[in-house]
């Protein structure tokens, strides 16, 4: 190990540059935790990836191994193994000891890169206990290795065998041969325990979500990540990416929901000039007027549902908070759409009320998912962590492809983009409407006032008490059960909303058409918490809504279009398990005898509990009423019995609604209720063997 004897005169101008990076590390990685920790291993592969970028690499390998180290070996071209004139140090040394040096400041190695304040290796230098790298180039494999950054000699081993600084001058080893022709570097590192906790630890899944991300913005890279920590499972240890689609690819993966359309590609670009400090002949900063080309790509989809997913990045780095490309990118959008919204007013059925400026930024991003690219040199970003883009003009030259291209799918004469435009602005406009009827809605917080405005449906028999827990709406099926239903129930706690027969399924309807119908519109009013992006469980006026129709094949079609209502557009709801469904008996068994205690009445709710239970009764000898009665609908109950049977807490069965697996419920409710025909078809003939023809009531 070193000690402070070894802290030589001789690197104490790299160490003192280098020495601020480990005296403020938040400053150049954000944190010394986890995050911190892989911002790190962020550094390197960025690097690596921006060989790739610049065509001049295909594949990199990410190994973290068993001893806490992690590798990032890629085919670049190799770091440069020559003298730097300026230091008289190696290539190698420059980069991984001096604070912004590098390829990247201005000169025609990188045009656009990921890595561009020139501190990312030298940084991780700093804040490992030791670095290896190893470079091929010129048919040679060269090393060098560090600690805490400061080169020198370590014997075979981890961090923690012997380290030999240099002293007089610095040495780049030649350890190896390779074909000519074969380049690359591999840098391997251990984080300093003086600088990270015990607790920080790299994050496989944080690694593959990078590389898959990463795979997606740089067509044709290959990824391969391995964890060979002994804690991994032997067939999670290799994960390899590659793909070819790019960002269109990319929103695909991303999507949450079916599209309106396949994904659209916007590119272009612009130019603007700033003032830069570059090196003069005689290596002195000089300010320079310098005109930039900012390279724009978008990747967009609007879908069925109403999530927003949109990731930003600027020479492959993403972007998390934004920054002057993603407000370009959103100004654009807004502004596009108001205009093609307006221009079809009429066909759009928009009233002198519903003005086109009244389309707002979350009515266009409900249901899109986007990947917003930007490539320029230099990029100016707010910190080292690169987060948040900072460069002005890139807002102005964003926002303008995003106008022209956007502008030219919507207004274009091809029959799909023709009917892709017509979803979109219908989609908007239907989102316009549901977030000014969700303002309306949200002004209901209590029942008390929501029934002194009188802005509840006449229909709606609604209950006493203030106690939302407590309180339950019986979305019943037709009239005459609700005239039932209402002398059944608990009129303190229990409120009913009859509905008319089968209402709107909202898989196929626009959010506009949802809007407008009568029954649809009804039940998110009396739930009073808003429907689809603006939905706020916290404003439901019923601790329980619970669908009671009939118990035959109309009755479990009109549940089925419920349920998609409240799945489409009040999805927390299921979510916190506040939707129930009814079970009313289907059939009800009158035991006869001689006394009073042998005459008793019993309720089934199958064919095979029918069964059972008229055998149990012939075994006993038992007599019963013939024909058993069969209930069909609601309405056929008496009140005692529908209380009894359905609606009493005592006595009830409720059926809890649930969604263990979002996305596979999504495929679902798409399969049967949506559009697409033939999968409806294919699963209606593979389920048709199992059909019991007397359960259907015709």
């Amino acid at each position: 190990m070193s000690t402070p004897a070894a802290y030589t005169a001789r690197h104490l101008s790299v160490l003192e540059g280098l020495e601020a990076v480990r005296k403020r590390p938040g400053m150049y990685i954000g944190s010394t935790d986890g995050r911190g920790l892989m911002h790190c291993a962020w550094e390197i592969i960025d690097n690596a990836v921006d060989e790739a970028l610049a065509g001049f690499g295909h594949r990199i390998e990410v190994t973290l191994h068993g001893d806490n180290s992690i590798e990032v070996s890629d085919d670049g071209r190799g770091i440069p193994v020559d003298i730097e004139p300026k230091t008289g140090l190696t290539g190698v040394e420059v980069v991984f000891t001096k604070l912004h040096a590098g390829g990247k400041f201005g000169g025609s190695s990188y045009g656009a890169a990921g890595g561009l304040h020139g501190v990312g290796a030298s940084v991780v230098n700093a804040l490992s206990e030791r670095l290896d790298v190893e470079v091929d180039r010129g048919g040679k494999t060269h090393h060098m290795s560090f600690h805490r950054g400061e080169p020198g000699r370590f014997a075979n081993g981890g961090p923690d065998v012997a380290f030999t600084p240099f002293i007089d001058h610095s040495e780049l080893d030649v350890i190896g041969r390779v074909a000519k022709g074969v380049t690359g570097t591999r840098v391997r590192y251990w984080a300093d325990p003086q600088i990270f906790p015990a607790s920080a630890a790299f994050s496989t899944q944080e690694l593959l979500e990078r590389a898959r991300q990463t795979s997606f913005l740089v067509p044709g890279l290959t990824i391969a990540v391995r964890d060979l920590r002994t804690e991994t499972p032997p067939d999670e240890r290799e994960h390899v990416f590659v793909h070819t689609g790019g960002a269109t690819d990319y929103v695909e993966y991303l999507a949450p929901d079916p599209g309106l359309h396949d994904p659209w590609k916007l590119a272009g670009s612009g130019t603007f000039t700033e003032t830069v400090q570059v090196l003069d002949s005689r290596g002195h900063l000089a300010p320079k007027q310098v005109e930039r080309t900012c390279d724009v790509e978008v990747a967009l989809r609007w879908g069925t549902g109403y999530d927003t997913v949109v990731r930003s990045f600027v020479n492959i780095i993403a972007t998390p908070k934004g920054g002057t490309h993603l407000q370009g990118f959103e100004q654009g959008l807004l502004r596009e759409v108001r205009e093609q919204i307006g221009a079809n007013a009429r066909k759009l059925k928009i009233s002198a009320k519903e003005p086109a400026a009244k389309i707002e930024k979350d009515d266009v991003l409900a249901g899109l998912t986007a990947v917003l690219t930007v490539r320029l040199a230099e990029p100016q970003f707010e910190g080292q962590t690169k987060e948040v883009l900072g460069t002005g003009p890139v807002r102005g030259i964003v926002a303008s492809v995003v106008r022209d291209q956007l502008g030219a799918k919507l207004t274009s004469t091809k029959r799909e983009d023709k009917t892709a435009s017509g979803q979109i602005l219908e989609k908007v406009v239907g989102e316009m409407r549901a977030r000014i009827a969700a303002r309306t809605h949200k002004e209901i917080s209590r029942r008390k006032n929501a029934l002194e405005t009188s802005s509840l449906p006449s229909k709606l028999a609604d209950c006493r008490t203030s106690d939302i827990e407590r309180s339950e709406l019986f979305i019943v099926e037709g009239d005459s059960a609700l005239g039932t239903a209402k002398l059944a129930r608990h009129s303190d706690y229990q409120a009913l909303l009859p509905i008319r027969g089968k209402i709107l399924n909202v898989q196929k309807a626009t959010t506009s058409d949802m809007l407008s119908n009568a029954e649809c519109a009804s039940i998110i009013q009396v739930i009073g918490a808003g429907s689809g992006r603006t939905f706020d469980l916290e404003q439901a006026r019923y601790g329980r809504v619970i669908v009671m129709t009939d118990a035959d094949v109309d009755g479990a079609h009109i549940r089925t279009l419920l349920l998609t209502l409240f799945f489409r557009y009040m999805r927390p709801l299921i979510g916190a398990g506040r939707v129930f469904a009814a079970v009313p008996p289907l059939h009800r068994v009158a035991v006869t005898g001689p006394s009073k205690s042998d005459k008793k009445v019993v309720y089934t709710y199958s064919e095979g509990e029918l069964g059972t239970l008229l055998r149990r009764l012939e075994a006993r000898g038992k007599r019963y009423t013939q024909p058993v009665q069969r209930y069909k609908g609601l309405g056929e109950m008496d009140a005692d019995q529908l209380a009894e049977t359905t609606m009493d807490p005592r006595h009830r069965t409720l059926r809890r609604i649930g969604m263990r697996d979002a996305a596979a419920a999504e495929r679902i409710f798409e399969m049967l209720m949506g559009n697409e025909v033939a999968p409806r078809k294919d699963f209606i003939v593979a389920g048709a063997q199992g059909l019991d023809r007397a359960s259907i009531d015709a």
